[in-house]
């Protein structure tokens, strides 16, 4: 018989089980705890019930479990990256920032990608497989028990499309903030998303207070086609329409990101056309130097540059910041140290 994977069960779900096996309904909630709080990895770690009924969990249930494979640390600014193992083998990254106002966990949510962004390391071999919820969930309960530090923020911006994994992330929500388990505040989620205008909009409609963040990365239709190949598939206004959809549901104010890329996106006139595509929209734009990759001929934006793109933006009233760079050193890009680890540089 297959195990189930206890770690997506319910409060309501184990109480049910546990009654159905001639146990205390209570049990549920000590076990629930041990998995949802205390972080346990196996059954033998919860210290409040019997050997017996630990058998009968282990019999039926397994708790899924990822395995720390490396965990590099920035001189620069102490930022972690950890390269964890799945069950089935495979390595996902996940980083660990630390801000003044508490830790950020910045996880992914599958192996590999199919988006095709030009600038995006995790892309490169294409999509493996989608991660579980449990798995989602294994990324920040890990790098928590790791450091024995609380998560306070989450980031579903890590190798991955998050749109396309839709159903998992929804679980993975669900159980993060659920106030039996970690108890995350949804209004510390972000999002991140190349704009699956669809599922935007499914999303928009379930009512989470979380922030949705859209890779937008340019102004007009054509040079967003260069970068990113969703742009051939919805247009820029199709995707500011689903923001603005976000918005009017949830109220939430909405991220732009825009990785500047040297002499293709970072000019004035860029910054232009941008100011004029989201006037009069509640967001915020973030602006990302971006990450060199080896295999890609982008090349960073100057200091020059981005200072005059974020200038041009806020006299015409946005809010923008420039997003620090973190990591620089241990390639704090998505997918760049999965991708050498897999390919026995590190």
């Amino acid at each position: 018989m297959q195990k189930e994977d206890i770690v997506l069960y319910s409060l309501e779900d184990l109480k049910e089980y546990f009654v159905s096996i001639g146990e205390k309904a209570f049990r549920a909630k000590q076990v629930y705890e041990w998995l949802h709080v205390k972080l346990a990895d196996s059954f033998d770690e919860m210290t409040n019930i019997s050997d017996q009924l630990k058998d009968k969990l282990n019999e039926r249930f397994l708790i899924e479990r990822l395995t720390v494979a490396r965990v590099f640390t920035s001189r620069i600014d102490g930022t972690q990256k950890y390269l964890l193992r799945l069950r089935d083998g495979n390595v996902v990254e996940s980083v660990l920032m630390k801000y003044h106002h508490g830790n950020s966990v910045c996880i992914s949510t599958q192996v590999g990608c199919r988006m095709g962004c030009r600038f995006c390391a995790s892309t490169l071999d294409g999509l493996v497989r989608n991660l579980t919820a449990s798995e989602m969930l294994k990324e920040v309960y890990t790098i928590q028990k790791s450091t024995n530090e609380r998560v306070s923020n989450i980031v579903l911006m890590g190798s991955g499309e998050p749109m396309d994994n839709f159903d998992n992330v929804i679980l993975f929500l669900n159980k993060i903030t659920d106030e039996n388990g970690l108890h995350i505040s949804q209004r510390n989620i972000t999002i991140s998303t190349c704009g699956l205008v669809d599922n935007m909009k499914r999303f928009a409609d379930l009512g989470f207070q979380v922030t949705l963040a859209l890779s937008l990365h340019a102004s007009d239709d054509e040079t967003r086609k260069e970068l990113m190949p969703i742009a051939k598939r919805y247009t820029i206004e199709q995707e500011l329409e689903a923001c603005r959809y976000y918005f009017e549901k949830t109220k939430r104010r909405i991220t732009f990101e825009y990785s500047l890329v040297a002499g293709v996106n970072d000019n004035i006139a860029e910054a232009k056309k941008l100011a004029e595509r989201i006037k009069g929209m509640n967001c915020h734009v973030n602006l990302i130097p971006v990450n060199p990759i080896k295999e890609r001929n982008y090349r960073k934006s100057s200091s020059a540059s981005i200072a005059e793109f974020k200038k041009y933006l806020e006299k015409t009233g946005i809010n923008v910041t420039i997003r620090r760079e973190m990591g620089s050193d241990i390639q704090g890009a998505c997918g760049q140290l999965r991708k050498s680890f897999i390919e026995g540089e590190t």
